[in-house]
């Protein structure tokens, strides 16, 4: 099957808002798939908006994808991509990251071996949340800042895992709690396996191991038996979290933590709303490069700082 390109470049603003369009276009065509990323780092005001096909482009495929600028679309190239599982390709050769007490690399590079610091050798996969991008990093910072606050999970979940890291990362800050892993998408079963494996996590039903499945949201049997919890992580996208927001509050315990990223910060403003309605409130916040981190606690135990 051959797979082609779409790429427009626009401002951020404009960029920014053709991604929040297409989270709200519910009759979008989940086979082309969208993302939006600035050019370079000395010119972070320009943009460009990538469109991924599994087809070569139709007219109504352009048309969809112009749609999303409001006014007048920016001009699209087109390109056919050489046969590449293209996700593997562009986490190849990334970085290892410092995130709080976490380290996280890939198999091409060592582990850092530090004293209190936990590696985490995640490799390049088919699957979201090896690390290095700034939600899973910003993840990761304030998991170990709820740690250090004195927060105790006996239970958690992680909605979207993608790889497994941050349900990894959960288990080794409270190694006794229940934990649950679930996705939309059924190839990260053998992703989170294979990772959990590689780094010495205990895949399970009982205390300190790890249960995957795939799930729609919090659409799952498993998801809602194993509940409540102390504590659910979603580093989604914007529109989901304000969707799931009420589904988030009803699976948690009074007092309980929310843990949610994938949103931009431009898009805080609504996630928060939503998380507002459903009888959750900010407990901390953080900004990773345009993204924003959100803990948030269920109204019942404990005050709640208005941040």
């Amino acid at each position: 099957m051959s797979s082609w390109k779409l790429t427009a470049l626009a401002p951020r603003g404009a960029i920014e808002a053709a991604l929040l369009a297409h989270e709200d276009a519910f009759d979008w065509d989940a086979e082309i798939v969208i993302s939006g990323s600035e050019i370079a780092e000395d010119r972070p005001d320009d943009w460009q908006l990538e469109a991924w096909l599994p087809r070569k482009p139709t007219n109504q495929d352009r048309a969809a994808v112009a749609g999303l600028f409001a006014g007048n679309a920016p001009r699209f190239t087109q390109e056919k991509l050489p046969q590449t599982d293209w996700l593997t390709h562009s986490q190849q050769g990334l970085e290892p990251i410092r995130a709080g007490r976490f380290y996280v690399h890939t198999p091409e590079h060592p582990p850092l071996c530090e004293p209190g610091v936990r590696d985490f050798c995640i490799p390049a996969s088919q699957a979201f949340g090896t690390g290095q991008h700034a939600t899973t990093a910003g993840c990761l910072e304030m998991l170990g800042e709820m740690k250090k606050r004195g927060v105790v999970v006996r239970n958690c979940a992680d909605i979207g895992t993608g790889t497994g890291l941050l349900a990894f990362a959960a288990l080794e800050l409270w190694p006794h709690a229940l934990a649950t892993a679930s996705d939309i998408d059924a190839v990260c079963l053998d992703v989170v396996d294979d990772n959990a494996r590689a780094n010495d996590i205990a895949m399970g039903a009982r205390g300190g191991e790890l249960t995957m499945l795939v799930a729609d949201g919090m659409e799952h049997p498993l998801l809602q038996v194993r509940g409540p919890y102390d504590l659910v992580i979603a580093n989604i996208l914007a529109g989901p979290l304000i969707d799931l927001a009420p589904h988030f509050a009803k699976s948690m315990v009074p007092g309980g933590h929310l843990l949610l990223a994938g949103l931009l910060e431009t898009q805080e403003a609504g996630v928060r709303r939503a998380c507002r309605r459903a009888g959750l409130r900010i407990a901390e916040r953080l900004v990773n490069g345009d993204w924003s981190i959100l803990w948030l606690r269920k109204r019942g135990i404990g005050a709640v700082s208005q941040l």
